[in-house]
Parts: C-alpha cells; structure tokens; sequence
C-alpha cells in the first residue's frame, strides 16, 4: 500500500471515530449523563479527525455554539484535506 493511501486510511479512520463520539456526547448530553471531555473531541480533531467533528458538530447540533470549535475544528479540517491532497499528488 502506497504511504498516501495509509494516510488517506487514518485521515478516515480518524475523521469516523470523532464523528461518533460527537454524537456520543451529544446523546449523554440529552440523557444527562457523563459527558466526553472538550479537550478529547477537539484531540480526535486534531488528531486527523477534523472532516468527521465537523460533520458530527453539524449532523447533531453540538458544540455549534462553542467559539473553540467553531473555529479549531474547520481550521483543523482544511488543513487536514490539505494534507490529503498533497499526498494524492493533487495539489
């Protein structure tokens, strides 16, 4: 496997487990129950699942409001689809 695909692969693998701890959160948060860290979601993030935040921040209506994430986490998102493009040789 060429090393672009393995980071395409953890980019995606990444951006799928921080979108379902997005909405994790967001269901303890209705049931009141114990809440994911913000410092772990935006790590996910940060961590190469920036795409999956947003689109979970967007899908379930979290953490819209909060200035961190609505700034961090698309900034985190396009410099991640940078890195991506870069790596298929597309830019």
């Amino acid at each position: 496997m060429k090393p672009s695909y393995v980071i395409v692969a953890v980019f995606a693998v990444m951006s799928l487990i921080a979108f379902v701890a997005f909405g994790i959160d967001k269901y303890r948060a209705r049931h009141d129950r114990w809440r994911i860290p913000e410092s772990t979601l935006l790590l996910l993030a940060f961590l190469g699942g920036a795409v999956g935040a947003f689109a979970g921040m967007r899908t379930f209506h979290h953490k819209t409001l909060h200035k961190r994430f609505t700034i961090l986490v698309p900034l985190f998102a396009l410099v991640q689809i940078g890195v991506v493009f870069w790596a298929l040789g597309w830019i």
